[in-house]
């Protein structure tokens, strides 16, 4: 009997050992972000619309149909007069890049925010057990991850990932391979260093779907500070509650909606194809409907599932078999505090607010920094959540819901818990105050609007006043 008293009493403690050692394991697989930092361009780099301007009209191979279509895409773009371009564009040799101009573009932003990111956080760069690297439309030899590791003398042992053709939503991936890292290595610091490189990958040609990136892609970049250390837990900025990745490239519409290519004079560009909306909402669905379960209170997603029931069972006792009432929505509100959308332009931005439901208040940080900064590609989402921390909005405990998009196609998103207050200053300390301003509208049409009024006929470009 008492020996199965013993048997009984180590069984139940090694059950609650195993309980406790499975919970504590799970405790060091935790992703924490310590701190990010958006690299701000020097002012010498802003790209207002007389300049913009300038570039348009030298691009020998435009007549005044791309004009007008390009000041009609520019016009409704959301993009203000203080984004930057690379240097490439601003010495007017963006139609015969070299290979030093790509480095030295990516190398300006590297050494900036990477140096501002390790001095404040007091972390050296033998430190650093992990880097991941995501520059989309450039790779070089050897590698960008190598030239960072080569420049800040990192350990030999670090583990590297360079990702090259992601796209826009490239900087969540980056995050998921980290976070999968996480659980298999304790006390890990990780560095992700999202970017893209515009300098060879300006449009030369004439082909509307290719010329639409020339005007919405601008420069910038973040290098983002990770961590699964349970003793920093409280000196973190957010915790990654959860990250789902949607891929849908074995749709042939969804993976040539995006896509770089020639065109029929053989100049190279970034095809937009205009079923891209239809591609990117069918992949958002999806992606919602896996995040959802994950973020949403069980209330929520009772009401909606009843809700939706109920609207069913409507629609089959009516003699048209179609239900008047509204269709069902999910308030995604009841489990998010902010939403942290990819400034792809103002057409998704408002497609976005349009499908969760979401007031201006909520769409504010994007068109903001849309507004700034433009679509800065991968990093966008990083401005987007420094505008939050500048307005003050993030306080210990709220939720922010990150949503990008990416040729492929793809729509990645996460769930970050704000483990503290948050207001430090950052990459919007000097036009916080300004912003929003009273007007969004940017002033390319008040200049170059007389375009519409031009005639096919006698059209000379060369005749045109910037």
């Amino acid at each position: 009997m008492e020996l199965l008293s013993l048997l009984c009493a180590f069984s139940a403690l090694y059950f609650i050992f195993m309980m406790w050692k499975r919970f504590d394991e799970k405790r060091d697989q935790e992703c924490y972000i310590l701190d990010y930092q958006c690299h701000k361009p020097t002012d010498d780099r802003k790209l207002d619309t007389r300049f913009s301007g300038e570039v348009i009209r030298r691009t020998k191979n435009l007549g005044l149909l791309e004009y007008q279509f390009l000041l009609k895409a520019i016009v409704s773009s959301g993009i203000g007069e203080q984004t930057y371009a690379p240097r490439i564009i601003l010495s007017g040799r963006e139609s015969c890049p070299t290979l030093e101009d790509s480095i030295s573009e990516m190398e300006e932003f590297f050494h900036d925010s990477i140096q501002k990111l390790l001095d404040r956080s007091g972390i050296s760069p033998s430190q650093l057990d992990v880097l991941v690297v995501n520059v989309s439309m450039f790779a070089s030899m050897p590698s960008l991850a190598s030239r960072i590791i080569n420049h800040y003398k990192m350990r030999e042992d670090i583990k590297v990932f360079n990702l090259t053709g992601m796209g826009c939503s490239a900087s969540l991936i980056s995050t998921d391979i980290v976070r999968n890292i996480f659980k298999s290595y304790k006390n890990v610091y990780a560095l992700v260093v999202t970017s893209e490189s515009l300098s060879p990958n300006w449009y030369s040609g004439n082909d509307r779907s290719m010329i639409l990136a020339n005007c919405l892609f601008r420069s910038g970049g973040c290098a983002v500070l990770l961590t699964n250390k349970r003793a920093l837990k409280n000196q973190a900025m957010f915790k990654l509650k959860c990250l789902v990745r949607t891929h849908h490239g074995a749709r042939d519409e969804s993976y040539g909606c995006c896509i770089q290519q020639e065109d029929g004079q053989g100049m190279l560009g970034f095809h937009l194809d205009k079923i891209l909306p239809k591609a990117a909402t069918r992949a958002f669905v999806d992606n919602l409907r896996e995040i959802s379960p994950k973020i949403l209170p069980i209330r929520e997603l009772v009401r909606f599932m009843l809700v939706t029931l109920v609207r069913k069972l409507k629609s089959q006792s009516s003699k048209g078999g179609a239900s008047t009432s509204p269709k069902p929505v999910i308030n995604f509100k009841t489990g998010v505090d902010h939403f942290c959308l990819h400034t792809g332009g103002k057409a998704v931005i408002d497609g976005i607010g349009l499908n969760l439901g979401l007031s201006e208040y909520d769409l504010e940080p994007a068109r903001m920094t849309l507004h700034r900064f433009g679509n800065t590609s991968a990093s966008s989402l990083w401005y987007v959540l420094g505008y939050m921390e500048a307005k003050k909005r993030l306080k210990k405990g709220d939720t922010v819901l990150m949503i990008s998009f990416g040729a492929g196609f793809k729509c990645n998103s996460c769930l970050l818990e704000v483990v503290r207050d948050l207001g430090d200053e950052n990459v919007w300390k000097e036009d916080i105050a300004v912003y929003p301003p009273k007007s969004l509208t940017n002033p390319f049409l008040e200049k170059y609007g007389w375009l519409h009024q031009e005639d096919l006929s006698t059209f000379n470009p060369e005749n045109v006043v910037i």
